[in-house]
């Protein structure tokens, strides 16, 4: 069974302004998947009809993350965030429905004031609600751990082995780590393509991920080195079949 990548439309095919234009430049690109991260800048019923028109499959979106121009990063472990979190959790559910997507990664937001047992209590409450809410849309509730020094700095979970805790704490058949249930990819040190130009050797990881039956998605979720079209070169190199 052939892998199956996603192209973040958030990331790739900047070249298009507008989100709903990016689906139809990912069809044309060959890709049956798409994922983004925040798609509420435009609206929801316009990117549900851009997808379907393009016949594409909307795999995954992030909740909404709060005011970004603000630092905000999610909002799930904020105890003085509650109500807006799940306020704001029906929202990315009307934009996953309208997306037919059935995953959300629902963010935990930055460390704050707070001591990190309140954060951690309020957390774990929120993904107890978020799991049984999104269960109820038949929409698979996932968590991330986020490189909280260069990537997402001061990001409440940054460690692996305490999301996974978290998941046997909260014990939701419908909470799942991104990293097993979805898988993101991009080269190092750069974040760009995939490709062999770095220190990942994706040519083995694409091959091992065939030969263990991964029947995951792998989103494309990179930073373009020049334009997105001249780096799908990467898919030829790596013999990769969309």
């Amino acid at each position: 069974m052939p892998l199956k990548f996603a192209a973040n439309i958030s990331m790739l095919f900047q070249e298009i302004p507008s989100m709903v234009g990016r689906f139809k430049a990912a069809k044309d690109a060959g890709f049956k998947y798409v994922e983004c991260t925040f798609p509420y800048a435009e609206g929801s019923e316009e990117l549900g009809e851009a997808c379907k028109e393009a016949g594409l499959q909307h795999v995954l979106i992030n909740n909404w993350p709060g005011k970004m121009e603000k630092g905000e990063l999610g909002m799930a472990a904020l105890p003085d965030r509650v109500q807006d979190f799940r306020m704001q959790l029906e929202m990315a559910i009307e934009y996953a429905n309208c997306l037919n997507c059935k995953r959300m990664h629902i963010m935990a937001g930055r460390t704050s004031r707070y001591k990190h047992e309140e954060m951690e209590e309020t957390y774990l409450d929120n993904l107890r609600f978020a799991a049984e809410r999104l269960q109820k849309e038949g929409i698979m509730c996932l968590i991330e751990p986020l490189n909280s020094r260069i990537t997402a700095p001061n990001y409440f979970l940054s460690n692996f082995h305490t999301g996974v805790e978290y998941i046997k704490k909260v014990n939701h058949p419908n909470l799942k780590l991104q990293f097993v249930s979805h898988i993101q990819i991009a080269q190092v040190p750069d974040r760009g393509e995939p490709d062999l130009n770095g220190e990942v050797n994706y040519k083995y990881i694409f091959q091992l991920l065939e030969d263990i039956g991964y029947e995951g998605y792998i989103g494309c979720e990179y930073k373009p080195r020049a334009t997105t079209q001249e780096g799908l070169k990467w898919i030829e190199e790596l013999g990769i079949k969309l």
